[in-house]
């Protein structure tokens, strides 16, 4: 065949490129709810990769956006603890209700859970979801948390599942004190409330990391529900995609 091509090439400013990319405006301060509007796959295609040429300051600014700021980090570890204590005990009390697709559904959501409060432990922005689990693998928890979650994803039990996760929230208690992020937490799962089905969230992670935040507009968030990030808000491409959305979704962070 012959005849004209479309290369498909486009050419941008690095701020014309942030702007259309990531819907932000680098002559603006990047404030929390700037941060908590941007969908993590977006953020890690913008840090990644080698830049081998660089005279127009690119690396300057994917240095600004290589992670969130401290206290915008506390409260997304404090979100992602949150959802886990929201539904840990849900998979077990479905399970003992007889509702094994219930169970396995609730159980499949906190394995996705504990993966994403890995990558925010490890300071690593999370992927979309075709390389989701490839890249869990290769952090630093992943070799040894990969297996497990694998186990709870299988299990044919809630009683098997919960044996699985069990041990899965137990990792993240460790990694979340090496962590040295607040006073020291527990490290074994415990009862809910005196009822069969073992949790870990419950001693209080979320609120210890709540208090260690310092920065003023960030506790103005976190002192609301602690939703976390678009996120963690919603799985939808189409909001994670689209930047038309992040006006709307920064009004979730405002008072």
């Amino acid at each position: 065949e012959s005849g004209p091509v479309n290369h498909r090439i486009e050419i941008f400013t690095v701020p014309q490129f942030m702007a259309g990319y990531l819907g932000v405006d680098l002559a603006q301060p990047l404030a929390p709810d700037v941060w908590l509007a941007l969908a993590q796959q977006r953020l890690r295609t913008t840090v990644g990769g080698a830049v081998y040429h660089d005279d127009v300051g690119l690396e300057t600014v994917r240095q600004r956006f290589a992670w969130y700021p401290h206290d915008v980090w506390l409260y997304l570890l404090a979100a992602g603890w949150t959802r886990i204590g929201q539904e840990e005990h849900l998979m077990g009390r479905a399970g003992y209700a007889g509702d094994e697709i219930g169970s396995a559904l609730i159980g499949a959501r906190l394995v996705r859970d504990v993966m994403r409060l890995c990558f925010l432990m490890e300071r690593t922005y999370a992927p979309y979801p075709k390389w989701f689990g490839t890249a869990f693998r290769q952090l630093a928890c992943g070799p040894a948390l990969a297996p497990v979650l694998e186990q709870a994803l299988h299990a044919q039990s809630w009683q098997a599942r919960e044996e699985h996760l069990a041990a899965a929230y137990e990792t993240l208690g460790r990694l979340h004190n090496r962590l040295d992020l607040t006073e020291r937490m527990p490290e074994q799962v415990r009862d809910f409330f005196g009822r069969p089905f073992r949790v870990m969230a419950l001693h209080g992670f979320s609120d210890a990391l709540a208090r260690a935040i310092t920065d003023p507009a960030v506790q103005a968030i976190a002192r609301r529900p602690l939703i976390g990030n678009v996120d963690l808000v919603s799985d939808n491409t189409d909001l994670l995609e689209n930047n038309g959305w992040q006006p709307i979704l920064r009004t979730l962070y405002r008072p």
